[in-house]
């Protein structure tokens, strides 16, 4: 840097941009021991018990106290976790048990730790493909993204699909309870699947991934669930996927991720019943940049460019629309696949849902 350059810097945008990084750099590393929290039961263990020593929280949860003790130094430092240095006692508060410890709660977000957890295991895979400009594939992650998606995905799904979701759709409700015929593409673990057959007796429920791997444990999931005879999941992608005649097919997160999403959507649409519906459920997100820059667009920006652009890249076409690619580009995909109709019909912080008909 020359001396004129150095000159030109504003001192104060400077004092401020490091502030920044350091906070986050702070971030990055109590993201890991989050997900150390989550795997160890620490949050777990520490929800509704009041004040507890490190000393107490290592003994109830199998720990060793010096390691827990530094864990909660950081806790404490981040506002986690309420520390008394009268007593040496650390609390978790309610409001961040929601976040941390309860996997219920609809803003439960350790799952996303664990996902990001698993990227950080990968970091030589996407160091490889921005110099190659090659994909990677679903299949080639840490498996911990695999559970962490599903952590993540979950408690919005159990919140949000039944309840508001599938009641903004017109006429869905209707049919699920009459009896439905309902494909859920790009299923994953089958969570939401499950979901659905778990509050529509009447309806059956078919998920297709391409992951052998997630639909064994969505095969297990819904035995568990006592829904296997109404939701069964097969290994395919979504241009193959099986019959005709759906009510509903239900794209959970996913369309971004494909190569082809313009195929994907077609092939869906000559699946439906001629009064089908599509619910497209995708990361919520504004029409351009400017629109994404905040909290919510930078998380997905970085997920996006680590998991769903290069998983896309690996298919065939490769169109990488990304995680951020907001209604208007959306609804021209589901346009140029063949729907006439195509509508915003809610959202959450966290998803924007449309609905698409022939």
């Amino acid at each position: 840097m020359t001396t004129t350059e150095t000159n030109r810097i504003d001192g104060a945008r400077l004092e401020a941009f490091v502030g920044q990084a350091v906070a986050d750099m702070g971030a990055a590393i109590s993201g890991l021991l989050l997900h150390i929290g989550d795997r160890l039961g620490l949050y777990k263990a520490m929800a509704g018990a009041g004040p507890v020593t490190a000393a107490a929280l290592a003994a109830r949860t199998g720990t060793a106290e010096r390691y827990v003790r530094e864990w909660l130094g950081n806790q404490a430092a981040g506002g986690y976790v309420v520390y008394d240095p009268a007593d040496g006692t650390f609390e978790l508060p309610a409001e961040q048990a929601m976040v941390v410890a309860d996997e219920d709660s609809p803003v439960f977000l350790a799952g996303a730790f664990e996902a990001v957890a698993s990227c950080y295991a990968d970091h030589g895979l996407f160091v490889d493909a921005f110099r190659t400009g090659a994909g990677v594939g679903w299949r080639q992650h840490d498996d911990r993204l695999f559970s962490g998606t599903l952590r993540f995905f979950r408690p919005g799904y159990a919140a949000h699909l039944v309840s508001q979701w599938l009641p903004a759709l017109d006429g869905v409700v209707d049919k699920l309870e009459a009896g439905a015929s309902v494909a859920d593409v790009g299923c994953g673990l089958g969570a939401s699947a499950i979901i659905m057959a778990k509050a529509f007796g009447r309806s059956t429920f078919l998920g297709v991934d391409t992951h052998e791997v997630s639909i064994a444990a969505a095969r297990q999931a819904a035995a568990e669930a006592g829904v296997a005879q109404r939701a069964r999941f097969e290994v395919a992608s979504a241009k193959e996927l099986p019959g005709v005649g759906y009510d509903l097919v239900c794209l959970f997160d996913c369309l971004h991720d494909m190569g082809d999403p313009v195929g994907a959507a077609r092939h869906i649409r000559q699946a439906l019943a001629p009064d089908g519906t599509v619910l497209l459920a995708e990361p919520m997100a504004g029409d351009g940049l400017e629109d994404n820059l905040n909290p919510v667009g930078r998380a997905f920006y970085g997920m996006s460019t680590v998991i769903c652009t290069p998983g896309s890249l690996d298919q065939e076409v490769g169109l990488g629309l990304g995680a951020q690619a907001g209604e208007r580009r959306l609804g021209a995909v589901l346009r140029e696949a063949g729907f006439t109709r195509v509508r915003r019909a809610t959202q959450t912080p966290f998803n924007l849902i449309l609905e698409a008909r022939p």
